[in-house]
């Protein structure tokens, strides 16, 4: 008889995508690698939600292939063009706006948020380090971007008892970053990396809110659409193992890690399948959000 093939989609069309860096842990940690000598964190990082603007063309739903990205990079002293050889992963979660707005304050973030998915902002590390001075990630971020293939509404996690108080921020942020709710979201999250679980940890510890980064991203008078797309950036806890990013795990390459077959890594090779997992309590799961790296044409 006939076969029924399964096609993959996104659950929603994406029609603009942000992506923030509001973990202080994962912000802290590349500090400390690419600025030893100096602060951490930059001046500016605990007055705003740090953001760059991605391409939504290249957001994926779950179980799509990630082909191994090429760049030009510094390689053995050198500038050259080739495949990365740093290929790394970022557990994030994201945002999909469902009710278009400007200056939308952060308190009301449920009046335009409609739901959440797991994120995985694949990145180039070695070409990301050659490109993102002075204007930021590009190439080393746009080759693909993987997300779970349904979309979690709020209303469900509000349901779950999901919303708690985000960690204290200080200094207090200017008023429009302000907000009375808790929007800070008790969420489990796992990495698995060919099998072997290498992060746990929980979304609750984000310094930055979901609203307040709808709250900045509109702040200047930018709407928002129906079918935007925002991401966390990596969400890192303060133990190794709450890590959610290669780069953090491994320290730059200097600790491999060591999976379940015995083998070690880096960073990513070809072959290598990732699995992003989120859940609230027992009751509201994400699924997972998978990616497996195909060479480099």
């Amino acid at each position: 008889g006939d076969v029924a093939i399964a096609e993959r989609r996104n659950p929603f069309d994406v029609a603009d995508y942000v992506d923030f860096y509001a973990s202080e842990h994962h912000a802290t940690n590349l500090g400390k690698m690419f600025r030893p000598d100096g602060d951490a964190l930059l001046p500016n990082w605990k007055h705003l939600p740090v953001g760059y603007h991605g391409r939504s063309g290249t957001v994926v739903v779950s179980g799509t292939p990630i082909t191994r990205p090429s760049g030009l990079a510094l390689r053995d002293g050198d500038v050259q063009f080739g495949p990365s050889k740093t290929l790394d992963i970022e557990l994030e979660v994201g945002f999909v706006v469902g009710r278009g707005g400007s200056r939308i304050r952060p308190d009301a973030a449920a009046d335009h948020v409609f739901g959440v998915v797991l994120l995985n902002d694949w990145s180039a590390r070695d070409v990301q380090a050659y490109e993102y001075q002075p204007l930021g990630p590009h190439l080393g971020k746009s080759f693909g971007t993987s997300i779970s293939p349904w979309v979690v509404t709020l209303d469900a996690l509000r349901e779950a008892g999901a919303f708690v108080s985000p960690p204290k921020q200080d200094p207090l942020p200017a008023d429009y970053l302000r907000a009375d709710q808790p929007w800070g979201i008790n969420l489990d999250l796992s990495i698995e990396l060919n099998g072997t679980a290498i992060s746990r940890n929980n979304f609750s510890g984000m310094y930055w809110t979901f609203a307040q980064m709808l709250a900045h991203m509109t702040a200047n008078g930018a709407p928002v659409r129906v079918g935007d797309l925002y991401g966390s950036g990596t969400v890192s806890g303060a133990t190794k193992d709450s890590r959610g990013s290669l780069i953090e795990l491994t320290w730059r390459g200097s600790e491999r890690l060591t999976l379940d077959d015995g083998s070690t890594r880096a960073f990513l090779e070809d072959g290598d399948r990732v699995v992003l997992r989120g859940s609230v309590g027992a009751g509201v799961g994400f699924g997972e959000c998978a990616g497996t790296i195909l060479a480099a044409p």
